[in-house]
């Protein structure tokens, strides 16, 4: 289901990806891929795998560098990756990216099954995210 260099990190988790339907499972891999790549890059400590609200989540947890990033599959269909919606990291995107993504708000960029995800700026969000409190110095949300 993944690659063995990157092996979840609960059975939870484990569980969760299984769950996903075939057709958004591959993206959401690549995003979680993408996620642990740009982490290692942007220096900001190991990452945590887990679970909230019953989507697979990843967290700053030592350094605290970050904001969550949750991928899951939204009411609209697709696949989705989920931040805080009091943060500006989508609003951030919005004006760095425009329409280089679909937007629910505050709170998601959007993809569908059949189109390939533009990992560049896809990663710039990433890093983004990771990266919101050093940036903000506001303190962890």
């Amino acid at each position: 289901m993944t690659s063995p260099d990157l092996p979840f990190q609960t059975d939870a988790v484990t569980r969760a990806f299984a769950d996903f339907p075939d057709t958004v499972r591959p993206g959401l891999l690549e995003v979680r891929r993408l996620i642990f790549e740009v982490a290692a890059t942007e220096n900001v400590g190991p990452i945590d795998e887990t679970l909230k609200w019953g989507q697979p989540a990843y967290l700053t947890s030592e350094s605290k560098s970050g904001t969550t990033l949750r991928v899951g599959v939204p009411k609209s269909g697709g696949y989705a990756v989920f931040v805080h919606c009091q943060t500006t990291v989508i609003s951030d995107a919005r004006t760095v990216f425009g329409d280089a993504f679909t937007y629910d708000g505050n709170r998601a960029v959007l993809f569908d099954a059949q189109t390939e995800v533009a990992k560049t700026p896809l990663a710039l969000l990433i890093a983004q995210a990771l990266t919101y409190h050093r940036r903000n110095e506001k303190g962890p949300r």
